[in-house]
């Protein structure tokens, strides 16, 4: 042989290997889709911010499925995830669909095409029972790798993690819950439940997945700066899709060089993030949210026969008219509302107690001026809160009233009250209560009082009560069913805005 055929020989040997090399290290691009607290709104809605009349609509299922179609169609490698509360806020999340309340959702974003979520607090709203037959409809898996049992289970048929083969890519996906779950859900749905640290099982879970991942996502529901904390604490997370905090990031923020995107609330946009993947880093990415303005006629799909099918239910049974309000009532935790005062009064009326007493932060919405239906009753009460009923004693009623007197000075308010009267003063740097009435009767301090509230403020009552009822009866009936029977025995609820507290 040649020494000329032999050097070429060596050169195309090193061509063909160094080709080879060169194709196994070109950078993979993944476009990561996302939405978070969907919270039951699968059909349009109008875009209250817009001051055009009419206002246009946005979000539901048909138009981010038309979006997510379009965007598969142009791109290749596509995962579509979703960062949890998809129940509660809409009363399909109380229809049943194959044992489960809100089920109907989850098959709808079967249709959709999810890849995965991780579990929501709302997700827990009903029970863990009722979660549980949420995941087995879901066809993508559920994940929360520190939401565990007593044992460090994961019996909710969720997972810590998934590892999803896309574009080439090992992507390695783990779950988060709210270390502020317990504050957040009734904790009679999550007995035998813990959360663990947040920071800690998600390092765990990175150094176990590394090396058999490309990227790693922390998919999370606990908020925006709970995310970022962790972007600053946790090493080798490449990506954050956050939730909870309904944070609408127009742009990903990039922290301690972790991704960190979230798409804001209720269906309205559908989030895009597009990274360059090489040598198990990011090298690049591009990230945007797409809003959901409907504007395309939707496909005659099994998802558009689904969304029709329970829109005609939800119209029937939610959209009935039911009582008039003269004016918008307002909520506010910075001032006494009279929203506030009517739902308690609906809650003391229908549990013929002395006084009523709610946490403002349950109501959601406002109730606006004009006809009022069920469904605008559901969007300011969507939780299934039931009407319990204790005995307080005149001191510890007068204490929460001073209490509340001082967060009224403060501007920040946790509560509303029924059937209650008060005058006070303002008294060197503080406040004094000058008077305080139950219904025509002057507060007696020796006295004891039947108050009616419901079974999330008991759940949390050292919060909003500073004590713990031992005499609490539940009852049977929903808070949402009092305010609609209030509603409907009124008929026309007017413009009583007289405050119940007064400076005097």
């Amino acid at each position: 042989m040649s020494f000329r055929m032999f050097a070429r020989l060596i050169c195309g040997f090193f061509c063909i290997h160094f080709s080879t090399f060169v194709c196994f290290t070109q950078p993979k691009t993944i476009s990561i889709l996302h939405t978070n607290d969907i919270h039951g709104s699968f059909m349009p809605h109008e875009a209250a911010w817009v001051l055009s009349d009419p206002k246009p609509r946005i979000g539901g299922f048909l138009e981010l499925q038309w979006l997510i179609d379009s965007i598969r169609q142009k791109k290749s490698a596509v995962l579509l995830l979703d960062g949890g509360d998809v129940m509660t806020g809409n009363p399909i999340a109380e229809m049943k669909y194959k044992d489960s309340r809100g089920g109907a959702l989850f098959e709808m974003m079967n249709f959709i095409g999810y890849d995965g979520w991780t579990i929501g607090n709302h997700d827990l709203d009903v029970s863990q029972e009722n979660l549980k037959h949420l995941t087995k409809i879901a066809a993508f898996p559920a994940l929360s790798a520190n939401l565990v049992d007593s044992m460090g289970n994961h019996h909710l048929n969720h997972h810590a993690s998934v590892v999803i083969t896309r574009g080439g890519l090992q992507i390695g996906i783990v779950g988060l819950m709210s270390k502020d779950l317990f504050r957040l859900t009734n904790t009679k749905n999550l007995e035998g439940l813990r959360v663990l640290g947040a920071q800690e099982i998600l390092q765990k879970m990175v150094d176990s997945l590394d090396n058999i991942t490309d990227l790693l996502i922390a998919l999370t529901h606990q908020g925006y700066e709970e995310d970022s904390i962790l972007a600053t604490t946790v090493t080798g997370i490449d990506v954050i899709i956050g939730s909870h905090s309904h944070t609408r990031l127009n742009t990903p923020r990039l922290i301690n060089n972790v991704i960190i995107a979230q798409a804001g609330a209720y269906c309205e946009n559908l989030g895009e993030l597009e990274l360059s993947v090489e040598d198990d880093a990011v090298i690049s990415y591009e990230g945007k949210l797409h809003p959901l303005w409907v504007r395309h006629d939707p496909k005659d799909t099994p998802l558009k026969h689904m969304v029709d099918e329970y829109a005609a239910k939800l119209d029937s049974e939610y959209g009935r008219v039911i009582g008039t309000v003269v004016m918008t009532m307002k909520r506010s935790r910075a001032e006494e509302t009279i929203i506030g005062t009517y739902v308690a009064e609906a809650v003391r009326s229908a549990a013929r107690a002395d006084i009523g007493i709610i946490n403002s932060s349950g109501l959601r919405r406002d109730i606006p001026a004009g006809p009022v239906t069920k469904m605008n009753v559901y969007e300011t009460i969507p939780f299934r809160n039931f009407i319990c009923t204790f005995r307080i004693s005149g001191t510890d009623l007068r204490r929460i009233i001073e209490e509340y007197v001082g967060s009224l000075k403060n501007r920040h308010m946790s509560l509303g009250f029924a059937n209650v009267q008060c005058t006070w003063e303002r008294h060197g740097s503080g406040y004094r209560v000058a008077s305080v009435f139950i219904g025509s009767a002057e507060l007696k301090d020796d006295e004891v009082y039947s108050c009616a509230t419901i079974d999330y403020v008991i759940d949390q009552a050292e919060r909003y009560l500073g004590f713990v009822p031992n005499d609490v009866t539940i009852s049977d009936m929903l808070f949402f069913d009092a305010v609609v029977q209030k509603i409907e025995r009124d008929g026309i609820i007017g413009n009583f805005t007289a405050p119940r507290f007064i400076e005097k």
